[in-house]
């Protein structure tokens, strides 16, 4: 049983700017709902005192990246803009009675959930925070801080770049060195609006199940959440069985894991051989502009990109055939590509459509949705995940708060440091034991 015992809006330290700052071409077609980790730490200290820091370290990361102390609110053609007017994040205060070992894999569950701040998406936009933190005081003395970051105003390596800087100030050290690179406007479409130069696949409906008219069917199904662990030995055996023959050129570990995934998942759905199903990739192009954008941006440089195949194709070609899709369509993000993203999106009147699932307000009209016969994988591989110290040491995990619907998974590091990876999936109940059968069977 868990209770929120107090709430409190969290302002920046020092005067801010409050004008009205636009919004990237990117941001623009991003859910308009929040993304959650969880941080979990064993013993802390008192509590009263912990969060007395949080609170106060967090009004002062808030000066520069005051971005998250405003609100988003809807202009012309369903645009968006972002207020900088300073309202706050929010911050809640929770006590649980689970204790850290009742989470016996953090895999993101409704219990996990619940130490995430709750967000009522019925509520005007604009009274929305973009930032809320939630900290949980757990019976056996160690505390959950939960995380939910607006998806529309930071990506994941920006959103964790903010909590490294909001955790060197709590213990004290000077974070001036890594101010956020704030210019969004880098990430505009030019004016006048150009057509796109490429095709975008990405932003046209997923497949179908073969004789179906629509998704809804499936989005009924109840899914259920695992996490699945690899070890660092299997993700060599993986790796070995895909690049086998291969003399240079090797496919990532990423490539690897993820047509793996997508295999099993045909598998397990037990496709029709001419299913056409989708593996969607989310694509960091910070180094892949020209200038690079600077590692500091913060805001969205993600791009997603699909990649294609039929069901009997992945499921009776080796493994290597999955991967090299996957490369195929990382490969497919050249500066050029993402221009002609941004260029796509400026051209459209309306982008409720284009919004991901899970979208307020746009659930019915979403076009990109990865249900049965589809798949989206989002690796934090290369991310600064681990190491949150607010002075009371290094976290004992850091991971999801939850995890979409059916179909999607994010592939991270394990937190001891040994090269295994964790996996957490969300699928149909139907199909998650035959999915996991067909998982581990050949490692």
């Amino acid at each position: 049983m868990l209770k929120i015992k107090a709430t409190h809006a969290v302002k920046p330290a020092e005067v801010t700017p409050t004008n009205l700052m636009c919004l990237s071409d990117v941001d623009q077609v991003r859910a308009l709902t929040h993304a959650t980790t969880v941080y979990f730490y064993r013993n802390p200290g008192h509590f009263t005192s912990n969060i007395n820091i949080l609170k106060d370290s967090l009004s002062k990361a808030l000066v520069a990246f005051y971005p998250l102390a405003g609100r988003l609110r809807w202009i012309a053609h369903d645009r968006l803009e972002l207020d900088c007017y300073p309202l706050g994040a929010e911050l809640l205060e929770a006590e649980s009675e689970s204790r850290i070992n009742d989470f016996s894999d953090f895999c993101p569950t409704p219990e996990i959930k619940a130490l995430t701040p709750p967000i009522d998406y019925t509520t005007p936009i604009h009274e929305i925070p973009l930032l809320l933190v939630q900290v949980t005081k757990l019976k056996c003395g160690g505390i959950c801080i939960g995380l939910a970051v607006s998806h529309v105003i930071a990506d994941g390596r920006s959103a964790l770049h903010f909590v490294t800087e909001w955790a060197k100030i709590a213990r004290g050290e000077n974070s001036d060195s890594a101010s956020p690179f704030l210019d969004r406007s880098i990430l505009l479409a030019q004016e006048p609006a150009r057509p796109p130069k490429f095709d975008h696949p990405e932003f046209n409906p997923p497949p179908l199940l073969i004789g179906h008219s629509s998704d809804l069917e499936e989005r009924k199904k109840k899914s259920v959440v695992a996490m699945l662990k690899l070890t660092k030995e299997q993700i060599t055996k993986l790796r070995d069985k895909a690049n086998e023959g291969r003399a240079n050129n090797f496919y990532s570990r990423y490539e690897v894991v993820t047509g793996h995934l997508w295999r099993c998942a045909s598998k397990a759905r037990e496709h029709a051989s001419e299913q056409l199903t989708i593996q969607s990739i989310v694509v960091d192009f910070r180094n892949r502009m020209e200038p690079p954008i600077p590692q500091s941006f913060f805001g969205n440089a993600i791009i997603k990109v699909f990649a294609t195949a039929t069901s009997g194709e992945l499921v009776s070609r080796p493994l290597s055939y999955a991967s090299s899709k996957i490369r195929e369509a990382i490969e497919s993000v050249t500066a050029e590509y993402v221009m002609s993203s941004l260029d796509f999106v400026r051209n459209q009147e309306e982008l409720s459509q284009y919004r991901t699932s899970h979208t307020v307000g746009c659930a019915a009209k979403a076009t990109i949705l990865f249900h049965n016969p589809n798949m989206q994988v989002t690796s934090w591989g290369g991310l600064n995940l681990y190491g949150a110290d607010f002075g009371w040491g290094k976290e004992l995990y850091m991971g999801p708060g939850a995890i979409g619907n059916d179909g999607k998974a994010i592939f991270f590091p394990a937190h001891e440091g040994d090269g295994s990876f964790n996996i957490v999936i969300g699928l149909q109940v139907a199909h998650m034991d035959a999915f996991k059968k067909f998982f581990y069977q050949d490692l």
